[in-house]
């Protein structure tokens, strides 16, 4: 964890110079979205729905799982997805590789983004990357003529797609930190923005007063070297098992691990890690374990003592019946 973000969470003497700055972010992100609102910066509208996935708090709260359960809903409902996604941390992130790009299974994590990855290993839908989000979701229309709605895998405050549908992601455990807007706490936006999406899910909570509980489920491990390999949780039992993981909320990954009866140890890392050998050269580990968004970046050089544990959310079904009685008033009914 940044050393920034270890005072989000609570009320510390820098606190003192941090709040006049979240001040002043908060003003400024409050006359972007009054001038996006008021027409005087232009949005974009596509030929076709859009559904935007994203949060208001810095940091993994599970937005790509629970675009993926939507791509798969909506599927079964007989729509054709396409998703898009900025590409965090790979080369589409730079100022020299601004172009929309489609994401293959078989791309390098470090030219696309360790998520959009994991999602087109998924093969449920087209999935393309860029900076800028109506272009990549144009060229996603383009190549792929049968999509008839766009999933935005983040992108909440990023005004300039105009959006039919918001869904914001709340984790559970960590909620929104202080309460605080950055620097002095986790949000990009004030908690107010809450009361104008069209749902809310809580990762790791239940559905009530309101609000969507999602849960994150997997059982089978996957060998990172042969994935044909497959171990339940408790043939496990008697190894000395270490657990990576590079994610935003790297705690609800171990106590997931320790929900299934495995005693672990615990190597924290930064969100998007950037993984090399030497991060797998763990001295007497017999098997590590680690999340599927790392397992992408260690797939070229694992051996078969890494295993990935694959999770698919777990949605109130009630959410999908929502988003899809809400795109269809965009003019286009599902096939």
């Amino acid at each position: 964890m940044a050393r920034i973000e270890r005072h989000w969470y609570s009320l510390t003497p820098l606190h003192l110079v941090l709040l006049p700055l979240s001040l002043l972010f908060g003003l400024i992100a409050a006359i972007r979205r009054a001038l996006y609102r008021g027409g005087i910066f232009r949005s974009e509208k596509l030929p076709v729905p859009v559904v935007v996935v994203g949060n208001i708090t810095v940091g993994g709260s599970g937005k790509t799982p629970l675009a993926l359960w939507l791509a798969q809903q909506l599927l079964e409902a007989g729509w054709h997805p396409g998703i898009i996604s900025r590409g965090y941390r790979g080369s589409a992130d730079s100022s020299q590789a601004r172009s929309p790009r489609e994401v293959s299974p078989d791309s390098s994590p470090f030219e696309t983004g360790d998520e959009p990855l994991l999602m087109a290993q998924r093969r449920l839908c087209p999935v393309w990357i860029g900076r800028d989000r109506p272009a990549a979701a144009r060229a996603l229309l383009i190549a792929h003529p049968e999509c008839d709605v766009i999933i935005s895998d983040d992108g909440m405050q990023h005004y300039r797609l105009r959006r039919d549908a918001e869904i914001a992601v709340v984790d559970g455990h960590r909620r929104i930190g202080n309460g605080f807007l950055l620097p002095a706490g986790p949000l990009r936006e004030p908690v107010s923005r809450l009361n104008s999406v069209d749902a809310v899910v809580v990762n790791g909570g239940a559905s009530g007063h309101g609000r969507f509980g999602m849960q994150l489920h997997g059982e089978l491990f996957h060998n990172l070297l042969n994935p044909q390999i497959t171990l339940q949780a408790g043939e496990f039992n008697g190894q000395r098992l270490h657990a990576l993981a590079g994610i935003g909320h790297p705690e609800r990954f171990f106590r997931y691990l320790e929900s299934l009866g495995l005693r672990i140890t615990r190597h924290s890392l930064p969100d998007h890690h950037r993984y090399t050998p030497n991060d797998l050269a763990i001295e007497g580990a017999d098997a590590i374990l680690m999340t599927e968004k790392d397992a992408v970046k260690c797939a070229s050089f694992a051996d078969e003592k890494c295993w990935v544990l694959r999770v698919d959310a777990q949605v109130d079904p009630a959410l999908a019946q929502l988003i899809i009685r809400k795109i269809a008033t965009h003019g286009r009914q599902a096939a």
